[in-house]
């Protein structure tokens, strides 16, 4: 089955069906209060989920306790060799396809209801979540059961400018969802703007989609600044429109081959607290690897309607680990190659951004020197790469002959190709991401509120002028395959 042919979740797990060792289907009921993610932590995680916590293929869980209509599917994307595979590409050249993409966009398309899979079954207000929906805790800390994949849709009451982005919801009541905004965010854009007005915020959230959707969903500015839909760029991935549906209890749009919608409204001025139903102080886990911090006050989602498929599949991740990683890094790779390219043509090769920073806060550049000019241009590189993207906190520079996506190699270019004092550069004082429990006045005095932070360049390329004291081994090439 290529890759083309994917356009929801069902033909992204028939694909992966077909590749050895990228699907664990399984019979056995499981409970999605805390044993699932226990489950899947030994099973697929990976990096930073505390260990065991290895790599390992998706898992479809075919039997829900107490949700016998529904099924679950975790770590879809919890694998960049399985991302490369879902969107048609191989795992060193995702941010090219992506980029790609931005560079051919096809705008999504409304269908008639009819022909709308994820309005197959509906169900109008009164609703209750928590009955309808296997939505899973993670940890005995948590909040309550988070909806971790779900793609929120709306649309800006001033220039009718649409917006799709992920963000953590956890249910407080049968209907209500409280959801987190990170500063700057489009939708929370959106919803400044409709309570300023006196107006609810009408919102769909789809759960279960094609993997393109997801990875586009999380493009941030510069590259797509507000106004630009991401559905376009996945679109651009697939090379036909993705297609949207008209909800049935509220003035908004959903993607029309999801697995589950919720549609609702967020109402001006109503707030809650995130923990309210445990007094806990805790969120649910968070991608830098930490227990997530309760938010004091929030914005609600009034639920209206659910709709959904016939037995549908409830889509989650478990970490969050390896699947946020590829769902953040990979357009920020992207991002970086598209803003470094235009700046430095030809001189950044490639750009990974490595889980253990969760796809946000650490990316390697690797780059090529031809000439002694090209000297002092990698730092330029990586202040292009900070400049752009505030929530990025260290960079790492590689030369063209190391494997940015070995860490053992980046290691080697640290430990060789590197000296302290002269290869580092910082940058104190600057604003970084909120959820790094490092960037606290607690933890340095030169850090004067939360979520500022030192930025750190560490150079590990060598000099042009050294460049033949440094050359690797050059080893005859040899058909290895005739000694197996």
């Amino acid at each position: 089955m290529p890759a083309h042919d994917v356009s929801d979740l069902r033909s992204a797990l028939a694909l992966l069906e077909t590749l050895p060792g990228e699907l664990r289907r399984t019979a056995e009921p499981v409970d999605p209060y805390l044993e699932l993610a226990g489950v899947y932590r030994q099973v697929g995680a990976g990096v930073p989920v505390q260990p065991p916590a290895p790599s390992g293929p998706a898992m479809l869980f075919d039997s829900v306790r107490g949700y016998p209509e529904m099924r679950i599917a975790v770590g879809v994307l919890a694998s960049r060799a399985r991302a490369a595979a879902l969107l048609g590409s191989r795992a060193d050249r995702l941010p090219f396809a992506l980029l790609e993409a931005l560079n051919h966009p096809c705008p999504p398309v409304t269908v008639p209801r009819a022909e709308a899979p994820c309005q197959e079954v509906i169900h109008r207000a009164p609703v209750d979540l928590r009955r309808l929906l296997p939505i899973p805790t993670l940890t005995a800390r948590d909040a309550g059961p988070y909806i971790c994949l779900g793609l929120v849709w709306a649309r800006d009451p001033e220039t009718g400018d649409t917006d799709v982005t992920i963000h953590r919801m956890c249910p407080h009541s049968p209907d209500t969802l409280s959801i987190f905004f990170v500063s700057g965010r489009h939708i929370d854009a959106f919803r400044q703007k409709a309570e300023a007005r006196g107006e609810p915020l009408p919102v769909s959230v789809s759960i279960g989609a094609d993997p393109a959707v997801l990875v586009a969903a999380c493009f941030e500015p510069p590259t797509t600044p507000l106004g630009c839909d991401e559905l376009a760029i996945a679109g651009g991935v697939r090379r036909r429109p993705v297609e949207l549906v008209d909800c049935v209890s509220v003035d908004a749009k959903a993607l029309a081959r999801a697995e589950i919608v919720i549609e609702g409204e967020i109402p001006p001025g109503e707030r809650v607290r995130e923990d309210a139903l445990t007094g806990l102080g805790f969120a649910m886990p968070e991608f830098p690897g930490y227990q997530g911090k309760a938010q004091p006050s929030l914005p609600l989602i009034r639920v209206k309607a659910v709709t959904h498929r016939r037995n549908p599949i409830y889509q989650t991740l478990v970490g969050p680990a390896q699947e946020h990683t590829t769902l953040t890094g990979i357009p920020t790779e992207a991002s970086i190659l598209r803003l470094a390219g235009n700046a430095l043509p030809g001189f950044v090769r490639n750009v990974y951004c490595h889980p253990a920073g969760g796809g946000k806060y650490l990316a390697i550049i690797q780059v090529s020197k031809s000439r002694p000019s090209d000297e002092g241009r990698q730092r330029q590189a990586a202040l292009i790469a900070f400049a752009s993207f505030s929530e990025l906190k260290h960079v790492i520079l590689v030369d063209d002959d190391v494997d940015l996506f070995d860490s053992d190699d980046v290691l080697w270019a640290l430990t060789t190709r590197y000296q302290g004092d002269v290869s580092t550069v910082f940058i104190p004082g600057v604003r970084c991401h909120p959820l790094d429990p490092s960037s606290s006045p607690a933890f340095s005095p030169s850090i004067r509120e939360r979520g500022v932070s030192t930025k750190t360049i560490f150079d590990c390329t060598v000099p042009y002028a050294l460049r033949e004291e440094f050359a690797r081994p050059d080893y005859a090439p040899a058909d290895e395959s005739r000694f197996r």
